[in-house]
């Protein structure tokens, strides 16, 4: 792994813990070795990051980010990727299983984690397919991912449903031998059959096939019963509909063990952008209504929802920048994720900075049991906690320029955007990634 020979001591002068009182955060050995009064002394072997006025966070984690490689490094790359992440804010990412070949064996886990760790931006954490192929015939090899080197906890053929109740059913058992958990793509595959938007209004101006709020619903309702029965461990991805998040708060009412997430897309933009036909805002699932994004505001902020997970999902310009029916699904989200979630939750008063660290460090690290032992992520901003930390910029303001990126690709539906609050820095283990909104190169390889 390429890092700095001397890593030198950092005295975070200034800084507001989850935007609170200010103080000076020490990061030395990897670790928060001290607290002190804001702004004293520095010594001649310290280096001071003036943070007056910066909200300090623990360092993000996105439990559900494609970094394309092995098979697609024409879109993103797991250098690219993670560096677009450090950029955010963010210190541990969850790779996705659908390359190519897919993430289905420990061999392909273990390369992806060898590359991340190599890279040096994040922590990378390989989520192992449940099918083989993501096919959903054939469980995959989740003993054997579980046990490697990567030490998969989270399998989800994401991208694809596990359509299957059976199979479904037989992962939820698996995983409960290594406290594993299942994260399903909730897609009825029969009732989206051709779909293009969400079904309403607009895909019926529009005469684009529609993609019905039932299809998501039908299939969290089935698992969470499932996962009440073999009393396992179940998260939903990208949840986006209003029944989506009464199904679940439904379910944590009876005790069942469910986590869910939601996305930033989900959280701010609606249908109505699909009529330019931009295929910018097709993705998977697709953009619902304002009664839907009021819903999934709402339970993210009373806690139906436990997590923001970006569903980075890079492309090259040639599968975006084509009619809307052949556009490929997906947008990226690492680099503005902080800044939409300030905008819809916390500026509205509907969350604090606090708050902000639950959804988008503490809880994704728990739910992919990343949040103990000395590689830990998540964790509170204590003396003798992991020095994983972001400097953040509250009152900030930017336009977001999806062509100036870190991400190798720049289908990113906030271009032009302005959103609030920037990522001034960002520490790995104390190690600098980020400074003055910039990545610093020489932590990480140089592999492009």
């Amino acid at each position: 792994m390429s890092e700095q020979t001397t890593n030198p001591t950092y005295v975070l002068q200034g800084a507001a813990p989850l935007g609170a009182d200010p103080v000076d955060l020490v990061l030395a050995g990897g670790v928060i070795t001290e607290v002190r009064a804001a702004n004293s002394p520095v010594a001649d072997d310290e280096t001071a990051v003036d943070a007056t006025g910066l909200v300090a966070l623990p360092g993000l984690v996105d439990l559900h980010t494609h970094l394309r490689e092995p098979g697609r490094e024409d879109a993103e790359t797991i250098v690219s990727g993670t560096r677009a992440a450090a950029v955010g804010g963010f210190t541990a990412v969850h790779a996705m299983a659908n390359t190519t070949p897919v993430a289905d064996t420990a061999g392909v886990v273990e390369q992806v984690w060898r590359i991340g760790r190599d890279a040096g931006w994040v922590d990378v954490h390989p989520v192992g397919a449940v099918s083989v192929g993501l096919e959903g015939h054939q469980l995959a090899e989740l003993g054997a991912m579980a046990d490697s080197a990567a030490r998969v906890r989270v399998f989800s053929d994401d991208g694809k449903c596990v359509w299957d109740p059976i199979l479904m059913r037989r992962a939820l058992e698996y995983v409960k031998a290594f406290d594993g958990v299942v994260a399903q793509h909730a897609q009825e595959p029969r009732l989206t059959e051709g779909a293009q938007m969400n079904e309403g209004v607009v895909s019926a101006e529009l005469g684009l096939a529609g993609w019905p709020a039932v299809a998501e619903e039908a299939i969290i309702a089935r698992d969470v019963l499932l996962a009440e029965h073999v009393g396992s461990r179940l998260h939903v991805c990208h949840l986006s509909t209003a029944g989506s998040v009464e199904i679940i708060r439904w379910a944590k009412g009876r005790g069942i063990d469910v986590t869910a997430e939601v996305t930033p897309h989900h959280l701010v933009l609606t249908d109505e952008l699909a009529r330019d036909y931009d295929p910018t805002f097709k993705v998977n699932p697709p953009l619902r209504t304002a009664a839907d994004v009021e819903a999934v505001r709402q339970g993210l902020a009373d806690g139906t929802i436990d997590i923001v997970a970006t569903d980075h999902a890079p492309h090259t310009r040639e599968d975006k920048d084509c009619e809307w029916a052949a556009a490929a699904f997906g947008m990226t989200g690492l680099e503005t994720a902080l800044s939409v979630v300030q905008q819809t939750m916390v500026d509205p008063g509907r969350m604090t900075w606090a708050d902000v660290a639950r959804v988008l460090s503490a809880a994704p690290a728990r739910i992919g049991r990343i949040d103990e032992g000395p590689t830990a992520q998540g964790r509170p901003l204590e003396v003798g906690e992991p020095a994983n930390v972001v400097l953040v910029d509250p009152a900030a303001r930017r336009v977001v320029d999806g062509r100036s990126q870190a991400t190798a690709s720049t289908n990113t539906p906030f271009h032009g955007y302005e959103l609030p609050g920037r990522v001034v820095a960002t520490f790995l283990r104390g190690r600098a990634t980020v400074l003055d909104g910039a990545p610093v190169e020489q932590v990480a390889g140089v592999r492009s």
